[in-house]
């Protein structure tokens, strides 16, 4: 018997990846548990209240950490409470299954690295398409916090940074859950390659809003409302992620006046920190 919890924080997009496969994400305080049991038997048991969650992600995600062997004669118990809502671009997914590669990791492969534990999440996410370019710039964030730039292709950071911990995320999620045509993203592509390399510079907030604008259009979110946001005095906003939630980067003082740009849009607010906090996982 072995038994191990996971702590693993969202993100948001700063670039989105699908066009070029080069990503930015910045970590907020939304978090995942993942708790992981082990008594003797065989098969994986997935406990969780979202219902929406991919079992096939989990179970690919378990395989990558624990081998067969141990799986034959190992009953796994996954235990998963997330505040990050699924299937709305807030990378519930990476936070997911980094937080089982973590806890699995602890029992299983005490020696295992944090590019191991974030590649078999991105390779887990990949496999059960989950995510079209294993979203290895959402796994970063969500395992390190603060500012990751980075190459998916190659599965390498290029650029980070702890993000200033006097902001905060407002966050629109809107009721209607209809995504644009993600295709459509690569016509635009030498627009998110001009973001990205803003981001790698440090320049984030740009970034954010040129990936806001380009994002919006193509995904049938309404771009004005950025123009907007920034007008009120938003640092950077964007479409998070494929959508369709929008994510704001602002003070904290300008809480209010953000949540009055999305209060004639149906749909709910959430509001979280930055997270500049790195995964953390223990044995019970």
């Amino acid at each position: 018997m072995a038994k191990a919890k996971a702590t693993v924080h969202g993100a948001i997009s700063i670039v989105n990846a699908i066009a070029n496969q080069k990503g930015a994400t910045l970590g907020i305080t939304l978090k995942v548990e993942a708790t992981v049991e082990s008594s003797p038997g065989k098969g994986i048991t997935i406990q969780s209240k979202n219902k929406s969650l991919s079992s096939r992600l989990i179970n690919k995600t378990v395989e990558k950490v624990i081998s067969k062997k141990d799986l034959d004669k190992n009953k796994i118990t996954i235990t998963l409470d997330s505040e990050i809502p699924t299937g709305y671009g807030l990378k519930s997914s990476s936070a997911i299954s980094t937080a089982i590669v973590l806890a699995c990791a602890k029992i299983f492969k005490p020696k295992f690295t944090d590019q191991q534990i974030l590649l078999a999440g991105v390779e887990a996410s990949i496999e059960s398409k989950v995510s079209i370019t294993g979203a290895y710039d959402d796994a970063c964030s969500c395992y390190y916090g603060g500012f990751n730039v980075t190459d998916n292709a190659k599965k390498k950071r290029v650029h980070f940074q702890k993000a200033p911990t006097n902001l905060i995320a407002v966050i629109f999620i809107p009721k209607n859950r209809k995504r644009g045509n993600l295709k459509n993203l690569k016509v635009l592509s030498s627009i998110f390659k001009i973001a990205w390399g803003l981001a790698k510079d440090g320049i984030y907030w740009e970034a954010m809003t040129i990936n806001g604008l380009a994002t919006a259009s193509i995904l049938n979110s309404d771009s004005k409302i950025i123009t907007t946001l920034i007008e009120k005095g938003a640092l950077g906003a964007s479409v998070s992620g494929n959508g369709p939630a929008i994510a704001v980067i602002t003070k904290e003082e300008n809480e209010t006046a953000m949540k009055k740009v999305f209060s004639t849009l149906e749909g709910s607010i959430i509001i979280s920190k930055i997270s500049n906090k790195k995964a953390e996982v223990h044995e019970l």
